[in-house]
């Protein structure tokens, strides 16, 4: 389990986050949801050590991430997988490559085993054939199937997505949503995905914590969020064309 508690957050006199509390359960697809700007992108950074609190604690199973020892820190980043908005591959390198960047940067294994590890992870997420191209070779759902193929390279034990969906057709969008909940489930891993796409919402949001303008608002799953009594909530999620008809039809 991940706790944040009371965590604030500044750029310089600008404060991001106010006194955030929450948890994010174990082998569950956990949702961070927010209009852009609300600090979601920000508490994600908290959450894995881009960014650091400037007051209250991110705890890893009761052990505050930002307290260890570089070393200890190095060997928890083993841990975590990390899907970028934009994919975030690196043009020069293969797929194949790409994914195996991790392997090489957090274990020693030998070439044979790390292609071996390559596939299956390609194979996970139902890229075939592709090891030898470059990302500008593959479609944008593809490119972003690649991402969470190295992502889970290490076989970690924490997934963190920001924006998973961005720029992808509704049909794709599905399909992602559909792998990062496999994934989550088949591996038990604790994933956080970070988004404002309603139907990422209510069809795999097992936890959700509402962020607005730095606050955490509400805290619930995808089986209460429509029927909440929050206002701010509602006035986020009811802007949404999707949930408008949905609420007409309640």
């Amino acid at each position: 389990m991940i706790e944040v508690n009371n965590v604030c957050k500044y750029f310089g006199e600008k404060q991001v986050l106010f006194d955030v509390s929450t948890t994010f359960e174990e082998g569950k697809v956990n949702l961070i949801i927010g209009r852009s700007g609300s600090g979601k992108t920000v508490l994600l950074k908290c959450l894995v050590g881009l960014f650091t609190p400037d007051s209250g604690t991110v705890l890893y199973n009761g052990r505050s991430f930002h307290d260890l020892p570089e070393k200890e820190k190095h060997a928890h980043r083993a841990e975590m997988g990390m899907v970028f908005q934009g994919s975030a591959l690196f043009d020069s390198m293969t797929i194949e490559e790409n994914v195996m960047f991790p392997l090489d940067m957090f274990t020693e294994m030998s070439l044979e085993e790390k292609v071996e590890r390559v596939n299956f992870c390609l194979e996970r997420v139902d890229l075939h054939n592709v090891n030898r191209l470059y990302p500008a070779e593959l479609s944008g759902g593809m490119q972003k199937r690649a991402a969470f193929a190295r992502a889970i390279a290490c076989n970690p034990r924490y997934l963190f997505c920001d924006e998973p969906n961005s720029g992808l057709d509704p049909k794709t969008a599905l399909l992602i949503d559909e792998l990062v909940t496999d994934i989550t489930h088949d591996l038990n891993i604790t994933t956080i995905v970070n988004t404002h796409d309603l139907n990422s919402v209510i069809t795999i949001g097992e936890t959700i914590s509402y962020i607005y303008e730095g606050h955490l608002q509400w805290r619930g799953n995808k089986d209460n969020v429509l029927s909440s009594d929050n206002e701010l909530l509602n006035d986020f999620i009811y802007a949404q064309p999707l949930t408008q008809r949905i609420r007409q039809n309640l």
